[in-house]
């Protein structure tokens, strides 16, 4: 049975951190391109706007999850498994719409949950899982 100190654990959080931050950066990299396409004279709609600062805005209270649950909390673990899993797929969705938004710009957004996918199927893996049991 595994633990969180076991290597195997221990390298899977590592990745699953270094997934997280990629996430990030390619948000961060999203709302710079928002930005800087309005200064010259593309602005993006309010949507685009809002959503590359909001998801910019929750890539820091991520990270610090998955690092509280490479730390043992089960809590942090729980909730990055649901939020690996139905924040890509509400992401992707909602950029399906037709006409919410230009094509560039679900490409970026669909890059930036990638890394998060990553991180879903890392915390499903045989360490994490066996680090963190099931209870009833």
């Amino acid at each position: 049975m595994s633990t969180i100190d076991d290597s195997r654990t221990h390298e899977a959080f590592d990745l699953a951190k270094k997934c997280v931050t990629l996430s990030g950066m390619i948000c961060g990299i999203t709302l710079a391109t928002v930005a800087v396409l309005s200064i010259v004279d593309q602005p993006g709609t309010t949507f685009m706007w809002a959503r590359a600062v909001i998801l910019l805005a929750i890539a820091p209270m991520l990270h610090r999850m998955i690092v509280r649950a490479s730390q043992g909390s089960r809590r942090s673990f729980e909730r990055m498994r649901v939020i690996t899993v139905t924040m890509p797929i509400a992401i992707i969705g909602v950029d399906l719409i037709p006409g919410i938004c230009p094509a560039w710009y679900a490409v970026m957004q669909a890059m930036s949950v990638l890394p998060l996918i990553a991180v879903a199927f890392i915390l499903s893996g045989p360490g994490p899982r066996a680090a963190f049991p099931k209870t009833r």
